[in-house]
């Protein structure tokens, strides 16, 4: 998790109970639970979940009250606990792909998340049936146009503040701001009317792996009992809603939505994460000299030239039948290789990218033919651009 980010919410006043131990449900009992949340699902005709940190923490993001919870530990004067990977590196859960399966399936309308990690959105959620309450470390909005924009790297900035990007729309080029609340921040109109109008439609809330501490957060699954919907808590610790739940389970939440969905007879579709990135080739011949010719290779993100590539740890560059050309590695971004050659025709460039870990493989390998003399007007740069994908697992 972001290290600023956890610090800025450890110094909460208002955190509720903090270090409350975990309950187990019995084995016997648990099944028989998650059966009967099985079935209230099966004849539920709108339902609507509302997610917690709990619902991360098997993705190696930390939570916040558990025993090693961010402000129990903080409370305790142990500092901010460390994520077991980057938060870039976070991929969603059984839990996260079993809620992406329920909606196709037509039984899930609506998820309302308070988590910031942007896994809901990363396995596949569509954003029209997402609130995300308190933000996403990984999404900008133009506040000039409302345009968003999902990146691949967590945003530099929190509390709304103004990123180093601007909007891409020609008549538009206003500033992007995180959309990650501070501790002082009220939560956005928008989601959260959104967020209380589904719950009003809905006949059953199941609220996965959150404690139901922070107001006005907390208070929105209850709308649903106003018209005689029902609520389900799944956590491992007690909650103050409890007693406003048709059903309590003590349990891991992979767990439980697991046996859920063995007993509604649906597949939990595997994650396949799909990263781009692009590489830029330019070029231009020497005014005094055409014989040789400058140019510049740029293996870059296409969320924007000063974007990180979280994904790419090194690229090396090669030139297979050119062994006049000196092979290059760059190992730190931004990953730019300038050269100046003599201008032959045509010319093929091996690129292997090095992976970070949890990609599928640890290194990928393009061959990016150039051709050095095409058609090129002396005073204009020529750029070629190719879109490439990276498959994680």
């Amino acid at each position: 998790m972001s290290i600023g980010y956890a610090q800025k919410l450890s110094d909460k006043k208002d955190v509720g109970t903090l270090g409350m131990p975990e309950l187990f449900d019995p084995p016997y009992n648990l099944q028989q639970k998650v059966e009967q949340l099985a079935v209230i699902i099966q004849k539920s005709k709108y339902l609507v979940v509302f997610t917690g940190a709990g619902t991360s923490t098997s993705c190696g993001v930390p939570d916040f009250r558990g025993p090693k919870g961010i402000w129990t530990l903080q409370r305790q004067g142990k500092g901010v606990p460390e994520a077991s990977l980057p938060f870039d590196r976070a991929m969603p859960s059984l839990t996260h792909m079993a809620l992406v399966e329920l909606e196709k399936a037509g039984i899930l309308k609506f998820v309302i998340s308070q988590n910031v990690d942007g896994l809901h959105l990363k396995s596949g959620i569509p954003r029209e049936k997402l609130a995300e309450l308190h933000g996403n470390s990984f999404r900008e909005v133009c506040p000039s146009c409302g345009m968003e924009y999902l990146r691949d790297f967590e945003v530099e900035t929190i509390g709304l503040k103004n990123t180093p990007r601007r909007c891409v729309e020609e008549k538009c080029k206003a500033r992007l701001r995180d959309t990650v609340l501070d501790c002082e921040d009220e939560l956005p109109g928008k989601e959260m009317n959104l967020a209380e109008q589904q719950c009003e439609m809905a006949d059953m809330i199941l609220c996965l792996g959150t404690s139901l501490q922070i107001t006005p957060a907390c208070d929105i699954p209850l709308r649903a009992l106003r018209n005689g919907g029902k609520v389900v808590i799944v956590n491992l610790q007690q909650t103050p809603k409890d007693k406003d739940a048709s059903l309590v389970i003590h349990g891991l939440v992979d767990e439980v939505i697991s046996g859920v969905m063995s007993y509604l007879y649906l597949r939990i579709p595997p994650f396949v994460r799909v990263d781009v990135f692009q590489i830029v080739f330019t070029r231009c011949t020497r005014l005094s000299d055409k014989r040789f010719m400058k140019w510049r290779l740029r293996v870059a993100s296409i969320h924007g030239q000063n974007a990180p590539l979280p994904f790419v740890r090194s690229v090396e560059v090669s030139f297979p039948g050119r062994p006049e050309l000196k092979v290059a590695t760059l190992s730190k971004q931004p990953f730019l290789l300038k050269r100046e050659t003599v201008a032959k025709r045509s010319c093929c460039i091996m690129l292997k990218l090095n992976l970070s870990d949890g990609c599928a493989c640890s290194y990928t390998s393009i061959d990016f033919p150039v051709d050095f003399q095409g058609s090129l007007n002396l005073s204009t740069l020529r750029n070629v651009q190719h879109i490439y994908q990276v498959e994680r697992t």
